[in-house]
């Protein structure tokens, strides 16, 4: 198994953890362990690389960031879990369908183990409950490794994603674990999908806590939480 470093860096600005990923990604050399950041967003709309300024209906006072990762506009805010995979992808011979299959994957098995049905979609990367999208999945691929990811919604206040076009698709409807599995919250949600992504990786997880020091000073607390 390779070792892959697991970081928690609590609720965060958008922009500062986009830059800590590419700075990472520029940085790193061969010998590089891979990482997996576990992240709660301060809420922002991002743009991705496809997007288009039609699906961006009403964002009021929500801040609009254009990024560098695929697909069209989504929203983070509190309450969804989002995990960017900062893999190596030529070192683990993966290639980014086979990443992206996982991520989903990754997903599926967190809701099945609650006895939720969590399915694929053709032609929209994610994962859906019911017809609605719970996960959302965005990349972006530089000289062969990964940042940017998943969000998975857990316990979180959906009503912007009515603001939107979410992923590029008009009335696309939006569901959160909390609504099919009781008693839901943040930290257990990202502790199950972090191990079901490091199972599927065949990765042996080395679980550090320690905050990238970039990212201290905008550390802030979840809600309810010291």
């Amino acid at each position: 198994m390779s070792e892959v470093v697991i970081r928690y860096l609590g609720r965060q600005a958008y922009e500062p953890v986009w830059k800590a990923m590419r700075d990472f990604t520029d940085a790193r050399d061969e010998s590089t362990p891979d990482e997996v950041w576990l992240v709660e967003h301060d809420p922002v709309f991002t743009q991705g690389l496809a997007g288009k300024p039609e699906h961006l209906i009403n964002p009021g006072h929500i801040p609009v960031v254009q990024t560098d990762r695929g697909g069209q506009v989504t929203y983070h805010g509190p309450g969804q879990v989002v995990l960017y995979p900062l893999l190596d992808l030529e070192r683990l011979g993966v290639g980014v369908r086979c990443l992206v299959d996982r991520l989903e994957q990754a997903v599926i098995d967190v809701l099945a183990d609650r006895s939720v049905s969590g399915v694929r979609r053709e032609g929209a990367p994610g994962v859906f409950v019911d017809e609605a999208k719970i996960a959302s999945i965005g990349l972006k691929v530089r000289r062969g490794r990964t940042y940017h990811g998943l969000a998975f919604n857990i316990d979180m206040d959906l009503t912007p994603f009515s603001w939107i076009n979410p992923c590029g698709f008009a009335g696309l409807a939006m569901t959160q674990a909390m609504t099919h599995i009781d008693g839901a919250e943040w930290d257990d949600m990202a502790g199950r999908l972090v191990k079901a992504f490091c199972r599927l990786m065949g990765y042996h997880p080395k679980d550090t806590r320690s905050m990238l020091p970039e990212l201290r000073r905008t550390e802030a607390a979840r809600p309810g939480h010291s």
